[in-house]
Parts: structure tokens; C-alpha cells; sequence
């Protein structure tokens, strides 16, 4: 008996009427949307935060950025190997159990403050992600395996706004709770009650994932996966159009990386900013990206991606370096909608171009894989080299006398991620091409739910793309 058949039935699945269990299992899925944005908000957004507050040093707010984005990607390129070796609805459930496992410890971590805390919580912080990583692919085979192809629009736009708005809730109450917490100088509780919050979000969603039905609980195991792997790398890499864009991209976020860490340090730490100022901060920049992502949309399908690129490329080198100009909070807030405007259209823009510039017929995965995994690497170094600028940055300011200009030693790290990425922008203009557009889903096709929000680059995106056939009467997963 093959593990396919060992497939216990949920209460969805035992039902005889297709229908009904594809309801039962539909209305299952908004369900976990919502407390899996329980945990990514919770966690996600105030990873930053709680490695301040356990005291961890420049050096260190590199690794909480850096490492788990490496483990992450690498955690994705194993995960279609482990997966053939279990059913997707076990191995799904499985890691998502472990995940909230994780995310429970880090409240534990809140509460004892144990020697080490903030290695223990590095440690952590690279496992939920890892876990994440693990089922993200899965989970899009699994959605596009039982959403019907003529609601896919629907269901996930809906899916998409019960999210946004769980995230944004619970994003507020997290604040609101530090905040409270902090007046009392018992912030250590927040963040417990914070991810503890996080945990019983996750384990929901874990139950709930248990309870849907999986018409192909186990995918075909793939003989020799990872020589293929490697070998549709090296063919891939050897584009040199996709070769360029990668580095442009993945060298963009590591010069991102280098200050990312670092505005929560300058936000919670220098400005004194409470908790719900900080939340308040970041919001901005999220509720800023989905207002602009439909603009960018319609503009990429005007004058082309290619455009859309270099414009945001051109705004986002500029994004640290206004920090140092102002630390009055409408400014910030202003700067933070600007964030999100640059980073809604390059996004969008990088990811339709990495469908366009690849191969006809070829393996959209493999390209969209290495890309992100050259691009997790980057963000890995890019990270460090910011820890270390940071750690230095007051000594080289009172050596040289400029810290009678600059008030903190962040602005260091701000300025140099500004040029770094002016010069990667520089590097890509007479480099980038506009390729010829493929058939290829309109914005209005393009399908995504928010999986958290980033250090990086702000809200992160699962994308599920879908195309018309050329008889116009279904849809089909990209």
C-alpha cells in the first residue's frame, strides 16, 4: 500500500459528494489564512524587535537578517526532494506543527532570558524560516491542485484581504501590547504573550491544514533529483540575460541587507520611538505597497517591465541616505509611504521580468529557485558586511571628527548602503534589455496572498500566476 492510499480521510475528503468536500476543504483554507497571519504577523514583523530588546549587538542584527533568509532558501531547494518521500498533507502538517514548536520556544526564550539569548533566538529565528521554506512550494502545488480554475481569482483575492487585514490587526495589537508592556518595564511579557500568540495561531493552522482534503497526497517521487537540480542550474546560469538580471537583483538586496537590520535599531533605540510608533512606521510602507501594486500593474502593461525596473531601481539607492535629514515621525511616515511606492513596482516589475526573459518552454521553477537562492546568499553577505560597518561606525566617526554632522552612528550604514546600491543600479542600466513579452498573465491575473513582511523589501508575496488557454474558456496554474 503506497503512502497514498495510507492517506487517512479528513471530515472533507470522507464525504461522497465532490462538492462538498472541495467546500468543506475552500472554506478550511480562508480559515487558516487567518491564523497562519496570526503567527507571520506576530513573528515576522517584530523579529527585529525582540533581537533589540534581547541585546543584541550590530553584529548580531546582521545575523538575525542574514542567516535565516540562507537557511530559508536552502530549506526550498530540499523541500521537493523531502516531500517525495512523504504525503504532501502529512508533511505540510508536520512542518508546520514544528514551526509553531519553534515559534513557542522563542516565547520561552522571552520569559527566562537564558545566557545567550540572542544566539538561542538567531538559532530559532533560522529554523522558522527554514520550516517556512519547506512548505511554501507545497502549498502552492496543493492550492493550485484544489481551487477550481475559473474561482482562482476570487477565492484568492478574498484570501489575500483576510489576511491583510488578520495581519494588520494582530500587527496593531502586538504594538499596542509592547507598548503597554514596556510602560511597566515588563516588555519581556509582551513579547511572550506575543509569541505565544503566535504558537496557538500556528498550531490552528496546522489542524486546520489537517482537515482539508489533498487530491494527490503523494506527488511522484523524482529519481535523481538533485543531479537534475544541478544540472538545469548550470544550463539556466549559462543565459547570459538571466545571469545579469540575477546578479542585479541579488546584488540589490545585499546592498539592501547591509541597512535593513538597522532602521528598527534606529527607530526603537536612538528616536526612542514606543511600539505602536514603530508598527505605526512600518504600516505605512505596507498599506503603501497594496495601494501602489495595481498602479505599477497597469504601468508595466503600458511601457514595460523593463521601465518599471529602472525607475523604482533609481528611487530605492536613495531611501536610506533621507534618514539622516530629519528624525521629525511625519517625516518618517512620509519616507515609509515613498518605501513602499519604490518597492511595490520593483517587486512586481522584477518578478514579470524573470518570466520573460526565460527560455520558452523551460522550467519557470528552476530559474525562479536560483535566483532566489543566489539572491538569499547575497542578502547573507550583505547583512554581515552591515554588522560589521555598524560596529565600527562610532569609532570612525569620532576618528575623523564627523560626528559632529552625523548624530548616530547608523547614518554610516545608511549612507553606504545608499551608494552600494546606486552603483548595482548603475551597473544593470546599459546592461538591461526589454525582452519580447511572451503570452503571459496579465496583472489582473496575478494572484498572491501576504506571507509576511520583510526587512528587506517590505511585504512578501507568495505569487500564483495564472494564464488563459488560447480557447479563452479555462484557466490554468502557471
Amino acid at each position: 500500500m503506497n503512502a497514498a492510499q495510507r492517506d487517512t480521510p479528513s471530515p472533507c475528503s470522507s464525504r461522497r459528494d465532490r462538492l462538498s468536500w472541495l467546500r468543506c476543504t475552500l472554506k478550511r483554507s480562508q480559515q487558516e489564512a487567518v491564523a497562519s497571519s496570526t503567527m507571520t504577523a506576530t513573528s515576522d514583523n517584530f523579529f527585529n524587535a525582540y533581537a533589540i530588546f534581547l541585546g543584541a549587538t550590530m553584529g548580531q542584527m546582521g545575523l538575525v537578517t542574514g542567516l535565516p533568509q540562507l537557511f530559508g532558501a536552502v530549506s526550498q531547494l530540499l523541500s521537493v526532494w523531502l516531500v517525495s518521500h512523504f504525503s504532501r498533507k502529512y508533511f505540510i502538517v508536520a512542518a508546520a506543527v514544528l514551526q509553531a514548536l519553534v515559534v513557542f520556544a522563542m516565547a520561552g526564550v522571552a520569559a527566562i532570558r537564558p545566557d545567550n539569548a540572542v544566539w538561542i533566538f538567531i538559532g530559532l529565528a533560522a529554523l522558522y524560516h527554514g520550516f517556512m521554506n519547506l512548505i511554501q512550494p507545497h502549498w502552492r502545488a496543493w492550492m493550485g491542485a484544489i481551487v477550481p480554475d475559473k474561482r482562482r481569482g476570487a477565492f484568492f483575492a478574498a484570501r489575500t484581504r483576510l489576511t491583510m487585514a488578520a495581519s494588520l490587526s494582530v500587527f496593531f495589537a502586538g504594538g499596542g501590547i509592547l507598548s503597554l508592556t514596556d510602560s511597566i518595564e515588563m516588555t519581556w511579557l509582551g513579547f511572550s504573550l506575543l509569541f505565544s500568540i503566535a504558537f496557538m495561531g500556528r498550531l490552528t493552522s496546522a489542524w486546520l491544514l489537517w482537515q482539508m482534503h489533498d487530491p494527490e497526497p503523494c506527488p511522484t517521487k523524482v529519481s535523481g533529483y538533485f543531479s537534475q537540480t544541478l544540472s538545469n542550474f548550470k544550463q539556466a546560469w549559462a543565459d547570459n540575460t538571466f545571469k545579469q538580471y540575477s546578479l542585479f537583483v541579488a546584488g540589490m538586496q545585499c546592498m539592501v541587507a547591509i541597512s535593513a537590520p538597522f532602521f528598527a535599531v534606529y527607530m526603537l533605540e536612538d528616536l526612542q520611538f514606543t511600539y505602536i510608533e514603530f508598527v505605526m512606521a512600518s504600516v505605512a510602507s505596507i498599506i503603501t505597497q497594496f495601494i501602489t501594486l495595481r498602479f505599477w500593474g497597469r504601468f508595466s502593461d503600458i511601457y514595460g517591465n523593463r521601465i518599471v525596473m529602472l525607475i523604482t531601481s533609481s528611487l530605492i539607492p536613495s531611501l536610506p541616505i533621507l534618514w539622516i535629514f530629519s528624525d521629525s515621525y511625519t517625516y518618517i511616515i512620509a519616507l515609509q509611504v515613498l518605501s513602499g511606492f519604490a518597492w511595490s513596482g520593483f517587486t512586481l516589475s522584477t518578478a514579470n521580468y524573470l518570466y520573460d526573459i526565460r527560455p520558452f518552454r523551460s522550467d519557470f521553477a528552476t530559474y525562479a529557485a536560483l535566483q532566489a537562492a543566489l539572491s538569499a546568499a547575497f542578502v547573507f553577505m550583505g547583512a554581515m558586511v552591515g554588522g560589521v560597518i555598524a560596529s565600527y561606525a562610532g569609532s570612525f566617526l569620532a576618528f575623523t571628527g564627523l560626528n559632529t554632522w552625523l548624530s548616530s552612528p547608523i547614518f554610516v550604514v545608511f549612507i553606504v548602503s545608499s551608494i552600494m546600491r546606486t552603483l548595482v543600479t548603475l551597473w544593470f542600466i546599459p546592461r538591461s534589455v526589454e525582452p519580447k513579452v511572451r503570452p503571459r498573465p496579465q496583472f489582473l491575473q496575478l494572484i498572491f496572498r501576504i506571507r509576511g513582511f520583510s526587512a528587506i523589501s517590505g511585504v512578501s508575496l507568495d505569487w500564483l500566476t495564472v494564464t488563459k488557454k488560447k480557447s479563452g474558456s479555462d484557466v490554468q496554474g502557471e
